[in-house]
This record gives C-alpha cells, structure tokens and sequence, in this order.
C-alpha cells in the first residue's frame, strides 16, 4: 500500500508542479478552458487521493498548455503500481478455502504455451476470463493442470462455487492455437473474412453487482474500413455506463497480444474517461496500421481499476479493418 501511495502522490505531487508552473490558474478557469470536465475532478487530481484517469490527466494538462505526451510515461507506471497492489491486496484476501478449492483443480501443473488470441474471437465489450486469466494470457504463457482448466473460485452467500476455464487443446484449431472462424483459423483472416463473426462466452455476472455496459456505436472505424498501410488513424468507440456503479480508473485492455510486426499496433491499455452511471463515454486509441495488406481484428476487454475483468460475460470491444497496400 505504501509502493500505491506514493505513486500516487507522486503524480498528484507533478500535476500540481504542472499548475504552478503557469501561475496556479483557479480550477474553475482550468475547466473553462477544457470545456469537458469539472473544475472539482480537476481539483481532486491534485490532491493525491486516488490516482486520475488518463482522461482526467489529458485536460488538466491540456488546460495548463502543456503536452500531455509528456505525462503519458509518467502516469502509466503510476497506474502500473496502482494496480499492482490492487491485485496483491485482491490475493492476500481470499479465504484459505477459496485457495484450497482452487488448488484442488489444478493438479500436477504443466506448462502450456498459449497465444492469447487463442481465445475464441468475439467482438463489442464482452470475455471468458477472468483477470489473471487476462493478466497470464498477456505474458503469452501461464500453467494449467493436466486436465487442461484454470480454476476462479466466486464465494457468495456463504457458498463456494468454483468456475472451470478449460482451455481446448482439439486437433481442429490452427497450428498457432487459434480455433476456427467460420472454417478458418483466425491467423489465416483475410480481408474477405470482414466483418468477423462472433460467439457469445459462457453467461457469467460482472464482477462489481450492479455494474453494466452497452455498447452504442462505432464512431470512427466501422467494421471493415480500408486503411492505408502504414497509417496512423483513431478508432473511437462510444458505450454507455448502464449499471449503478461508477467507472473510475477503467480501461479497455488489448487482448490480442504480444503485438507482432504485422498486426495492427495500439497502446495495451486504452484509458476510459470516469463515467457515471446512465452516461455515455467516447473511448479512443490511436492505430498503426502494419505495412503489409490484409485484416486487422483486434479485441479489447474492459477492465476496473485493479486490472480485473469487469464483464466477464460480455464479448469483447473490437476493431476490424482492412489494411491496403502503402
């Protein structure tokens, strides 16, 4: 909690250098100056309470005059240790049964690499996974059991219920992992594939009660648009915060990784601007497209504060474009 606190200070303490720097203009003026945020969310990034959103962050940059390039590295190793205790703190509290259960399925453990795009493709803001499903699948590789099943245990009600994620090793995926899509593996998408079709994930409930998401739009990009190779371009997508719980310090994080020469780049974690309840937000991430022709489908799956899945039930936010020649 310590290693949490003082990244968090830490940038609070460089936001208030920042405003001081142009002469500690009143935050009222700092919000005119926005025109998209509060003069009290500007205030509270200050104070070093809670780490602001990367959103939050851009307009009071912006609104000092400053480049907020510049506090891009900074914030994202603070949101690096922000979540990282989070998790910790997530572990560290699970009963001794919950572990024990969760031991209890994984027996003689094995290493197993897996792509985590070989997960089953499925677009707009919905998972299968949990957060350290997530979290190992980033790092390209984690252990399962003979058995093939990573264990999440959910206690409630004073039941214990445990989850099985199995994960398909059948002959009829693709050399590289990846399950078919309509009769081809997704590594073998073409442009002729777009737009890609879908499966739901197994029903599962978010993991904040209360919490939802919509989806409402592609505001840029739709499903299938041709892009230069080469390109730089921004995918904005708009969804609506449809439950009863605030999205403070969500991002949208890329499945669809490690990153190859010739898939689509982005940042790994988009940041979601904090979003109340029955509100619509704009997500945006900038894209560069590879050199070489052919279909970008890249997923991203919404995740809260400490890095945990938030609708596990839901497919995943994606994009779809077409990469023509330079």
């Amino acid at each position: 909690m310590r290693a949490q606190a003082e990244a968090i200070e830490g940038f609070a303490a460089a936001l208030r250098e920042l405003r001081e720097s142009v002469g500690s203009p009143p935050f009222r003026e700092m919000s005119g100056r926005s025109g998209a945020i509060s003069h009290t969310t500007l205030h509270e990034a200050t104070k070093g309470n809670r780490l602001p959103s990367w959103g939050t962050t851009v307009e009071f940059v912006k609104a000092c005059g400053a480049d907020p390039d510049e506090f891009r590295e900074r914030w994202e190793a603070a949101n690096q240790a922000v979540r990282s205790v989070s998790a910790r703190k997530a572990e560290v509290a699970r009963p001794a049964g919950e572990v024990a259960a969760a031991s209890a399925v994984e027996p003689r453990p094995v290493d197993v690499d897996i792509k985590p795009s070989a997960l089953v493709p499925m677009p707009p803001e919905q998972v299968a996974d949990d957060g350290r499903l997530g979290a190992a699948a980033a790092r390209g590789r984690f252990r399962v059991g003979r058995l093939g099943a990573l264990a999440a245990v959910v206690v409630g009600a004073g039941a214990v219920i445990v989850v099985a994620v199995v994960v398909n090793r059948d002959a009829g995926a693709g050399e590289d992992g990846l399950k078919p899509v309509d009769g081809r593996s997704k590594a073998a998408l073409s442009p002729a594939d777009c737009p890609v079709k879908a499966t739901n994930p197994p029903p599962a409930p978010p993991t904040h009660k209360g919490d939802a998401a919509a989806f409402i739009a592609d505001i840029t990009l739709p499903d299938c648009t041709h892009v230069g190779g080469g390109k730089t371009v921004t995918k904005v997508w708009r969804l609506k915060n449809a439950g009863k719980v605030p999205w403070e310090g969500y991002s949208l994080r890329r499945l669809d990784v490690p990153q190859q020469a010739d898939h689509c780049q982005t940042i790994s974690d988009v940041p979601i601007d904090d979003t109340p309840p029955g509100k619509m937000v704009d997500i945006r991430t900038q894209i560069t497209t590879p050199k070489k022709p052919g279909l970008c489908y890249v997923r991203f799956k919404m995740v809260d504060a400490a890095g945990q899945v938030a609708f596990p039930g839901n497919r995943p936010v994606n994009f779809q474009v077409i990469v023509d020649g330079p």
